[in-house]
């Protein structure tokens, strides 16, 4: 795992490191099929002083659940928008570190480079983890679409301007779509593959519905 900044960080200069390491975010095919694919969340405990960070990792494309982590940390960061990975990526490399297994591949609950600075939660972690990574969000952050068709496996695209920086994805026929972007070390195109192969019968793919449900479990006994 790299380390590439400290989190204890000013508003205007985690702007600016937003923006430098955006430039170091690549876009590549994966190379081959993931063993191991982890899912994170976070959630905030009732008096919001302390954020829980989950990982669960699945072997694909089985679905089957080889390990489950978490940590927590106390809340330093403000909610501010379009700043959120300085509130829960650290509390992720936590609960990352922990793991005995090494994932493939990571789907975050959040942004990738679908993000007015090109770098969400999922972007900033894939660059500390140096693994691909993917974004997968409930809604959207940035950017324009039009809606996808109403089939399992329809998308369209997220445009800024004339940039494509994501899609809209449908899990499930006649649900609503979630938002996918690249990471770090992967394109839109598998992005846009694993989140459909990993989604089952739910909106949500495994990976992250699991460190959802696992984190909520958490949440329930602090």
């Amino acid at each position: 795992m790299r380390r590439l900044h400290d989190w204890n960080i000013s508003y205007s200069k985690a702007i600016e490191l937003q923006k430098r390491l955006a430039s170091k975010v690549r876009f590549t095919a994966l190379r081959k099929t993931p063993k191991f694919i982890a899912g994170t969340d976070c959630a905030f405990t009732a008096d919001k002083k302390k954020i829980i960070g989950c990982v669960v990792v699945l072997e694909y494309p089985q679905m089957n659940v080889v390990e489950i982590s978490h940590a927590a940390r106390k809340v330093t960061f403000p909610y501010i928008p379009g700043l959120l990975s300085f509130r829960e990526a650290p509390v992720c490399l936590d609960a990352v570190e922990k793991l005995r297994h090494r994932p493939d591949l990571f789907m975050i609950d959040g942004q990738g480079v679908a993000h007015p600075r090109r770098l969400g939660l999922a972007a900033h972690l894939g660059l500390f983890l140096n693994k691909p990574t993917i974004g997968c969000a409930k809604s959207r952050l940035t950017g324009t679409y039009k809606m996808p068709a109403a089939t399992k496996g329809a998308y369209s695209y997220l445009y800024d301007a004339d940039e494509i920086i994501g899609a809209v994805v449908r899990t499930r026929s006649r649900v609503k779509p979630v938002f996918v972007s690249a990471g770090h070390r992967c394109n839109l195109k598998d992005a846009i593959s694993f989140v459909i192969g990993c989604a089952t019968r739910y909106r949500i793919p495994e990976p992250t519905r699991l460190a959802d449900i696992e984190v909520a479990k958490i949440k329930a006994r602090t």
